[in-house]
């Protein structure tokens, strides 16, 4: 069973306003020269357990409190920050699944997420109209328990 990592999506507003950052930074990296530019998240921690992750787990997103979108981890890899300094890169595949809108509060970095307490995925249909809403609409929705 694959073991997932959920993350604060910090000044995200939207699923989509996410995919078009990713976008955008993949056309940074093509114009910079990439033959084949990989879409990544920079994190401070390595996370131990990476086998386990990357054997189908996933990287769930909060944003604006609620698990909104979760993105299939492809590897884990190390990298260097602007500075220089070193980081761990989460390797991510280009591709957002909505998932059931769940709220959760903040907290720092990232952490493990087991399958069993992770949001299902939407439909294709409910993930159009989910998606389609709103956010405020989608979180108020949420906590009501009728999401």
């Amino acid at each position: 069973m694959p073991l997932h990592l959920i993350k604060l999506c910090v000044g995200c507003d939207s699923i989509e306003d996410l995919a078009s950052w990713q976008t955008e930074r993949l056309r940074a990296r093509r114009r910079a020269g990439e033959k084949k530019p990989r879409l990544f998240h920079r994190t401070f921690q390595t996370p131990k357990r990476a086998a386990e992750l990357i054997d189908g787990g996933s990287l769930y997103w909060v944003i604006k409190g609620l698990v909104q979108v979760r993105q299939p981890l492809l590897d884990i890899d190390e990298g260097t920050k602007d500075d220089g300094t070193p980081c761990c890169l989460l390797i991510l595949k280009n591709e957002l699944v909505p998932v059931r809108p769940t709220p959760r509060r903040a907290f720092q970095g990232w952490r493990y997420l087991d399958t069993a307490e992770a949001p299902q995925d939407l439909g294709r249909s409910a993930a159009g109209s989910i998606v389609a809403m709103p956010p405020k609409l989608r979180k108020q929705l949420a906590e009501l328990g009728l999401l």
